[in-house]
């Protein structure tokens, strides 16, 4: 014979169970809705107008949170409750920390990623090797000062895969094209980790003075001039309009 106990813990039980099933099922929709595309004119597949909008409103938050308190401040729970979805929603879509932080980064350097295939030389296909690697580290230096924080919290929240970290690859894979065309006799590989391994966001704030903001961008550019040797191209006009053009469209957490 069971007690007023049990029988009290077992409706307590029963009660529990339901409302995880419900909250389960609650999650089922909303994988179902985020995962559901519709199809384009020209019959690719784009994102959802309703998953669109949980997507920017979750990459605001982390970076309101970012702005506010660094990487440490950056959580799901606390990314979910700002961006006023929830917690599965942030789960299903980025997986993780690191993977916020991924995508925010990969948000930052759209337009860079974009410039470098289809856009004008020297930043895009048709200059010299040489010209093109100069102008990428240029754009790419000013995203980095733009956004030290973000890349400290990155480099953190990424520290056991960092080479198959997707802005990584993509940085790494067009600097080793360049050098390789540009110095085939270097190791181009190693020599595309080294630049990339000073991009570092707490380096780049202990060595940038609120007086001079672009020192860090100079350094590398003499640093890439001196590991590619003699006959390297000046910045020119052109590279000087580039980087003042995309320092103007990356948005900054600092």
């Amino acid at each position: 014979m069971t007690d007023g106990r049990t029988e009290q813990l077992d409706a307590t039980r029963d009660r529990a169970e339901q409302v995880g099933a419900s909250r389960d099922r609650a999650e089922q929709v909303g994988a179902s809705r985020d995962r559901t595309e519709r199809v384009d004119a020209g019959g690719g597949r784009v994102e959802r107008g309703d998953a669109a909008r949980n997507r920017v409103a979750v990459l605001r938050a982390t970076e309101r949170l970012l702005a506010e308190g660094g990487g440490d401040h950056v959580s799901i729970d606390r990314v979910a409750a700002l961006a006023g979805v929830g917690k599965g929603t942030v789960f299903r879509r980025f997986g993780s920390r690191a993977g916020l932080l991924q995508a925010l980064l990969e948000e930052r350097s759209k337009d860079l990623r974009e410039a470098v295939t289809d856009g004008p030389p020297p930043l895009g296909p048709g200059a010299p090797a040489r010209d093109r690697l100069l102008a990428f580290l240029d754009g790419l230096g000013a995203i980095a000062e733009g956004n030290a924080i973000l890349l400290a919290a990155h480099e953190q929240a990424c520290a056991e895969d960092k080479y198959d970290d997707p802005s990584y690859r993509s940085w790494h894979g067009h600097l080793s094209a360049l050098i390789a065309e540009a110095r085939p006799e270097l190791d181009a590989g190693f020599v595309a980790h080294a630049l990339l391994a000073v991009f570092d966001g707490a380096l780049i704030r202990h060595v940038t003075p609120p007086e001079d903001p672009r020192r860090f961008t100079r350094s590398v550019r003499s640093l890439a001039l001196a590991l590619l040797g003699d006959g390297a191209a000046g910045e020119g006009e052109d590279g000087r309009h580039l980087r003042a053009e995309v320092a103007a469209r990356v948005p900054e957490d600092r």
